[in-house]
């Protein structure tokens, strides 16, 4: 559950990476302008390596390009907003979890050890993916209202068949309500902002220079 739970912050709440990697691994180069700012293919291959070692696997390319300019428009708008960072000790948490989504600590440090990704790169990135998850969150979820039958109907196709599967006994429809209630609400804010992304994409100057080849 708690990989399946980073894997969709990971993967929905868009994590914002930006740093580089060795010069023996990649030429680097612009792959996408963004109103003033730049995307290099650095920033790729760092969000590749984090997603291979979180998932197993990475986007391709364009992909992965794409989720980083979802990221510049969230990140821009929240500076504008002046909302904060987050603190220390939610980061140091957050890497916690993230430690405890792999079977072993073993486990965790041959994948940390085959991406090249260092304790401060994690953090780095975990800082980044907590800022902008956060910041949709105060964006949209005030908006969002659960009622009870989307919450019995979650219940009912969701958690029981999933119990049912495994032979073990469901919860009880009030024990699992708050689980239910924040699912619900984690994936309407996802809808949500989704949407809102799509829209801002026609507002923001973007160049794609991917494809282009490397001169």
């Amino acid at each position: 559950m708690r990989r399946a739970k980073h894997k969709m912050v990971a993967t929905l709440i868009f994590l914002a990476l930006a740093g580089s990697v060795r010069s023996q691994d990649v030429i680097d180069r612009i792959v996408a302008k963004v109103d003033t700012d730049i995307i290099l293919l650095s920033d790729i291959r760092e969000l590749q390596r984090y997603q291979q070692f979180v998932d197993g696997k990475s986007e391709a390319d364009q992909e992965a390009l794409d989720r980083l300019i979802d990221q510049w428009i969230v990140r821009n708008e929240a500076k504008a907003a002046l909302f904060s960072q987050p603190k220390d000790e939610d980061v140091k948490r957050s890497l916690e979890r993230l430690k405890k989504s792999f079977s072993t600590a073993e486990e965790f440090e041959e994948r940390q050890r085959q991406s090249g990704l260092t304790d401060e790169d994690l953090e780095r990135m975990l800082r980044s993916q907590l800022y902008l998850s956060n910041y949709l969150d105060s964006r949209f979820r005030a908006s969002i209202h659960i009622d009870d039958q989307a919450i019995d109907d979650f219940y009912k196709t969701r958690i029981v068949p999933r119990a049912e599967s495994r032979g073990q006994t469901p919860p009880t429809p009030d024990a699992a309500r708050g689980f239910i209630q924040e699912a619900l609400v984690q994936r309407a804010i996802n809808e949500q902002s989704e949407r809102w992304l799509k829209e801002s994409r026609s507002r923001v100057r973007i160049e794609n220079l991917l494809n282009e080849k490397a001169k």
